[in-house]
């Protein structure tokens, strides 16, 4: 095990979060299964003023816990994500931050907003789930053909939560008519994850997979992240994919 990747971890660390602890452990058991070596930084919102505070990173993962303490600090570095064709995973505030930037710079809805943090916003995609899912678990169902449904090898599973907030679903079908596809529902056809397509690996999901290292398991989808970003790194930097959809 030779090779190293490295990994900018997008949040306000907190070590009373499940979800801040397990990230690390997540990260380590991938490199191990990818036989790489995982280097992470928890890079807080607020030092984010521009892309050049992540550009170095071989990956990004927006880790749950918001309100962040800069919006924007964590828009900039999904934006620079899926712009630059970097590795990028999401989840939870992670998940409802990639559709905002999504929504703003992709479709151009500059009034997307979080009903959280601006319940007063023009456009709110990110709305009060209908029944809150702190410290839950529910079945997970994984669209056929997507990376999610690959990452798993499974048509289901089930996963854990600590959100109130998700996607607004009077905006799902304006939302998926592009590139960022839906790639798992709950039961009731919730949606639970997306990924964008024609990208090495931009995925985000409202549950926590990460938790499953906190058992000593490699969850899947971190698995997938870490392979991605050892594609890249092993290619020339002339190679690399650029997705920039704005």
């Amino acid at each position: 095990m030779n090779r190293s990747v490295n990994i900018a971890i997008v949040g306000d660390y907190d070590a009373g979060v499940p979800a801040h602890r397990a990230i690390p452990r997540a990260l380590t058991l991938a490199g191990e299964a990818a036989g790489v070596i995982v280097k992470h930084e928890w890079v807080s919102t607020e030092t984010i003023t521009s892309a050049a505070r992540v550009s170095a990173c071989d990956g990004l993962w927006c880790a749950p816990a918001s309100p962040y303490r800069s919006m924007e600090g964590a828009l900039q570095a999904i934006r620079f994500a899926r712009q630059e064709g970097r590795p990028f995973l999401g989840t939870c505030g992670g998940f409802q931050h990639a559709i905002i930037e999504y929504a703003r710079d992709v479709l151009g809805w500059m009034d997307a907003g979080h009903a959280e943090t601006a319940p007063l916003a023009g456009r709110l995609v990110i709305t009060p789930l209908s029944c809150a899912l702190v410290e839950a678990t529910g079945k997970i169902f994984f669209s056929p053909g997507s990376r999610v449904a690959a990452a798993y090898g499974v048509r289901e599973a089930v996963e854990g939560y600590h959100c109130r907030f998700g996607l607004n679903p009077t905006i799902r079908e304006a939302l998926a008519a592009g590139p960022l596809r839906v790639s798992a529902e709950d039961e009731a056809g919730e949606v639970r994850a997306v990924e964008l397509t024609g990208h090495p690996f931009f995925v985000a999901t409202l549950f926590q997979p990460e938790r499953a290292a906190l058992e000593n398991q490699l969850p899947p989808l971190a698995a997938a992240f870490i392979a991605s970003t050892t594609t890249l790194t092993q290619k020339p930097a002339s190679q690399k994919s650029s997705t920039d959809q704005s």
